[in-house]
């Protein structure tokens, strides 16, 4: 019997064999690489945010608030938002946030930070000026990527004047960006953490937080129009008879068309199609 076809046919499956196996280690070094750029790109950009959070503390000791302050001597300006805030009990935190600083050596698109007490979320807010997804996928040193950036779209002014401003961030894994939005699911933690802080170059605003609730991924500001008195007055209609699971709503808190809200957005884990939203209403002016 002939042999030799058989020993060719050995080889050839041999030769097929040593080359797809040197495909697949190829493929595997080039995902394994892509994996560590990716990795190195993500904690890169969470270290910035972490350097650039802990030098807006006063203290230096990271996150915690100050006691309400006394009362002032009556000489101190009775219209000063501080003050306003101050009477009103709400804690403020020992930050300093310079935002023309951030523009000028980090970014030129950040325009304000957000601080939420206990939690990861202190982080400056970003708006590209031409790409509305940009800072979906781009970190805050320009890298492609996670996590990405807290940011606006510039359907949203950047002075908070709009009725509802809203915010969008990434729901991370390792807790970071706004995963910890997520916290509002718990009524306990809901109720003792009833404030939300954006510092702009004005000043400093603060929001009572009246809403953290599921609802679908339709965007917010394309379904309902706000500058219309009777659908802004429909949609916080809308928020107070949410019966979620998870749904925690002040209800002892007034919301009318008249107020400016802060709207955080985030995804549901495993649940494309859903949002989760943590809200507040404005209490002061900047200015």
């Amino acid at each position: 019997m002939n042999r030799e076809p058989q020993r060719h046919t050995r080889r050839r499956s041999e030769r097929t064999k040593a080359i797809l196996i040197l495909v697949l280690l190829c493929a595997a070094v080039i995902a394994g690489a892509s994996w560590g750029v990716q990795t190195y790109r993500r904690q890169r950009a969470e270290d910035k945010f972490a350097e650039l959070a802990e030098s807006t503390w006063e203290s230096g000791e990271g996150h915690s608030e100050g006691p309400v302050p006394e009362t002032p001597e009556p000489t101190v300006d009775p219209v000063d938002p501080i003050q306003k805030l101050q009477d009103m009990g709400v804690p403020i935190p020992e930050k300093e946030v310079d935002v023309k600083a951030l523009q000028e050596e980090t970014n030129p698109d950040i325009y304000a930070w957000l601080y939420i007490p206990d939690s990861s979320i202190d982080y400056p807010v970003l708006q590209h000026p031409t790409d509305n997804s940009y800072y979906l996928n781009y970190n805050i040193d320009g890298s492609k990527g996670y996590p990405g950036c807290i940011y606006t779209e510039n359907y949203n002014r950047k002075d908070f004047s709009d009725p509802n401003t809203v915010m969008y961030g990434h729901n991370m894994k390792n807790g970071s960006m706004f995963a910890d939005l997520h916290k509002f699911e718990d009524s306990e933690y809901f109720s003792e953490h009833p404030y939300i802080y954006v510092y702009t170059e004005e000043g400093l605003l603060v929001y009572r937080v009246f809403a953290a609730h599921q609802t679908s991924n339709e965007h917010i500001l394309y379904s309902c129009d706000f500058s219309d008195g009777d659908s802004y007055e429909r949609y916080l209609e809308g928020i107070f008879e949410s019966r979620g699971m998870n749904d925690n709503i002040a209800e002892d808190v007034e919301v009318t068309r008249n107020d400016r809200i802060l709207t955080l957005s985030t995804c549901v884990s495993n649940k494309p199609e859903r949002r989760y939203l943590v809200q507040g209403v404005l209490l002061n002016e900047a200015e």
